[in-house]
């Protein structure tokens, strides 16, 4: 017997959606480009039709934060008009709606872990797109969950660690921002957290007190100098030269976009509301280095 997907998930090559399919197996659908696309919006209604979910999970996004600065247009429809139309036809069927944000709906300013009830105030087209998206889905779809999420890596796909581990192995020195704070999350995480909520929902039915959202980030903070320096700490332990690691200010590595000089998020809200707790972010980094750096065959 074949077992029908209950989740939908949309952006097929992404992180999250490789962690979702992974561990999800076959409850999970995950669907891209051409089949569902947010700049061809026709094509959204034609793939929930297709899968019939029980749950939907928008897991695409514009993430390339500096080309947003010139491509707004671009970042609009990926983090704004497009989620937004998906929100709708979620509702036109009655279909529980997860969306992922970020911490870069705020301007990194307050000085401590960010609550979701704090007001949003982003300073970068991308951040921007990303709050707007966040009000629209919720106002297209009362029965969504939002989870913000931040500093997100894993073993597949182009992030943070990947990159450190690759100039790590071939420069003695390296020279990495020491000054913004925030916390690194495993989207192997952010996904067990995922299927756990969406568990949650199946068991207890929805309630309208799950809506809103949701905080959702490796547990413990850091700086990406931090961060470097633990990635290569762990794969030094599997035979990876130690290089010297400067930590710098973010003046001295500018950017076309600015970055929240302290995003950090607090997630007691989900471990309140779905019993739902992320580990640690150094237990999380140092298995998806040795996951990377485990030899093939």
């Amino acid at each position: 017997m074949v077992t029908k997907p209950s989740i939908l998930v949309i952006g097929r090559t992404g992180q999250l959606a490789t962690s979702l399919k992974e561990q999800g197996g076959d409850r999970v659908v995950a669907v891209g480009r051409p089949e569902a696309d947010f700049q061809a919006p026709e094509t959204l209604a034609a793939v929930i039709d297709a899968h019939q979910p029980e749950f939907i999970v928008n897991a695409a996004a514009w993430t390339a934060v500096d080309l947003a600065e010139t491509e707004q247009e671009g970042a609009r429809q990926g983090n704004h008009t497009g989620p937004a139309r998906l929100a709708e036809e979620a509702a036109r069927r009655g279909i529980p709606f997860l969306h992922v944000s970020t911490d870069y709906v705020f301007d990194g300013k307050k000085g401590a872990p960010y609550l979701e009830s704090d007001p949003v105030n982003p300073v970068t087209v991308y951040g921007r797109t990303k709050a707007e998206g966040e009000a629209a889905v919720l106002k297209a779809q009362p029965q969504s969950i939002i989870l913000r999420t931040a500093w997100v890596y894993s073993p597949h796909g182009k992030n943070f660690v990947k990159t450190m581990l690759n100039v790590g192995a071939k420069n003695p020195r390296l020279r990495v921002v020491g000054d913004q704070q925030g916390n690194p999350t495993s989207s192997d995480d952010l996904a067990t957290v995922i299927l756990g909520i969406i568990e949650h929902i199946k068991q207890t039915g929805w309630q309208d007190s799950y809506a809103g959202i949701y905080h959702a980030t490796g547990s413990g903070e850091t700086t990406w100098h931090g961060l470097a320096y633990h990635v290569l700490e762990e794969a030094a332990r599997h035979g990876q030269s130690m290089p010297e690691i400067e930590a710098i200010a973010t003046a001295d590595w500018p950017t076309p976009a600015a970055r929240p000089a302290d995003s950090r998020l607090d997630n007691s809200k989900l471990e309140r509301v779905f019993g739902q707790k992320m580990p640690d972010w150094r237990e999380s980094a140092s298995r998806t280095v040795r996951i990377l750096m485990k030899p093939e065959g």
